[in-house]
């Protein structure tokens, strides 16, 4: 028989097993609990307002492909091999820059999401880059063209920028007008307008020193407020200044109208360069034939097989094709964010190492970064028999030669 101590030093222990049992299963249990289940994924972007237009056309539809993709493929995959699927958090911007600093701040300190996707436009992500640095976020600032990228990295250390700036697409745009004056098929002289919004000033701004040092000469150079719809008198101006080059740094709807007036007024320069909206696929669907020879900003390589087969996979999910400038770019950039996450999971900081430092294969084929920025861009496209093509730079493989003089309109 056990003595009276022996038998309360089993007792004792008995308890403080079972206690520790007890704390096992607990801890077991909460780490079950706490499993995740998910990775959160949030945006805020223009779905209304005056922005909603562009981020119809090259945001918002490729965030749905790119989850829809993500879902396809069983989810976003970890370093380990298990994939889990994407919770989406999203909200309105409504357009408005206090809007869309408050979302994302909701999404950030709130929500908690793991990563968050940027905005549309230059503006609205030069409002919220305080904010995915001061929460430590990867910001994929797409549709955005600054030449201030550089000094932005220094600032914001996790963001990246991939639609170059205006001095990039200004000097592409003279370069090729240099090489054509040379070569005798147009003369020297440019007449360009502009908006006079941001796009517009920061184009011009680019194009004045570059025309220069081109060796060509601006001889007409206007400005036009934002909701301009009459253009009659500045292309009347144009037609009269012996310019062969035409350029219109311009916003979607005076892009579009511009194109139907000089119609109207027979207007036919040799060149003819448009802004933002001639890369839509309204634009050379509307024109039919008559798009040939205009020139604007981006453009594709047709021969890239993994591009196509994203423009048919994007008319497929959203009833459109992508924009022949931004949207291929911006479905590239989650591929790489997808594809940072697989190899060093979901730690913000490691993702955004592996983004600055990385190559990755994307739907524009082997992509890297340098300096956080995306340097392998068309800078200056054509429409040629129904496809806008890549032209500047033209050594970038892939690059149609330009087709000059334009045709008169038919």
């Amino acid at each position: 028989m056990k003595s009276l101590k022996d038998r309360l030093r089993l007792s004792t222990f008995a308890v403080l097993a079972a206690a520790h049992l007890a704390t096992f299963a607990l801890s077991a249990g909460d780490a079950a609990a706490e499993e995740r289940k998910s990775i959160k994924i949030g945006y805020a972007v223009s779905k209304t307002g005056a922005n909603a237009g562009g981020a119809a056309m090259t945001t918002i539809p490729n965030y749905k492909l790119w989850l829809a993709d993500v879902a396809a493929n069983g989810g976003l995959e970890l370093p380990d091999g298990t994939k889990l699927p994407v919770e989406v958090v999203e909200y309105d911007d409504r357009s408005s820059a206090e809007e869309v600093v408050r979302a994302v701040e909701r999404l950030a300190g709130q929500d908690k999401v793991d990563f968050i996707l940027p905005p549309w436009g230059t503006g609205f992500n030069l409002a919220v880059a305080p904010l995915f640095d001061r929460y430590g976020y990867p910001q994929l600032a797409v549709s955005s063209v600054t030449d201030k990228a550089p000094d932005f990295v220094k600032r914001w250390p996790k963001s990246y920028w991939f639609l170059g700036g205006g001095r990039d697409y200004a000097g592409a745009l003279a370069k090729m007008a240099a090489a054509q004056t040379e070569a005798g098929v147009i003369n020297s002289k440019v007449a360009m307008i502009s908006v006079a919004d941001g796009f517009g000033i920061d184009l011009v701004n680019a194009a004045r020193p570059a025309m220069k040092e081109a060796g060509l000469e601006v001889v007409m150079d206007r400005t036009y407020p934002v909701g301009t719809q009459d253009f009659t008198t500045l292309i009347n101006e144009a037609a009269n200044s012996g310019a062969d080059t035409f350029v219109a740094f311009s916003y979607p709807p005076d892009t579009f109208a511009l194109t139907q007036q000089s119609q109207v007024q027979a207007f036919n320069p040799k060149v003819l360069y448009l802004g933002v909206g001639a890369g839509f696929p309204t634009y050379g669907r509307n024109l039919g034939p008559k798009a040939d020879g205009i020139m604007t900003l981006g453009g594709i390589d047709i021969k890239n097989e993994r591009n196509m087969a994203y423009r048919e996979r994007h008319k497929a999910l959203n009833g459109e094709y992508p924009d022949l400038w931004g949207s291929v770019i911006t479905y590239a950039s989650l591929q790489m964010l997808a594809e940072s996450i697989k190899r060093v999971g979901l730690d913000r900081d490691a993702v955004a190492k592996e983004l600055s430092t990385a190559t990755f294969d994307t739907v524009l084929g082997e992509t890297k970064l340098e300096n956080n920025q995306l340097r392998q861009l068309w800078l200056l496209g054509q429409w040629q028999d129904g496809n806008l093509v890549g032209i500047e730079p033209a050594d970038r493989p892939g690059a149609s030669k330009p087709v000059l003089p334009k045709k008169a309109w038919q």
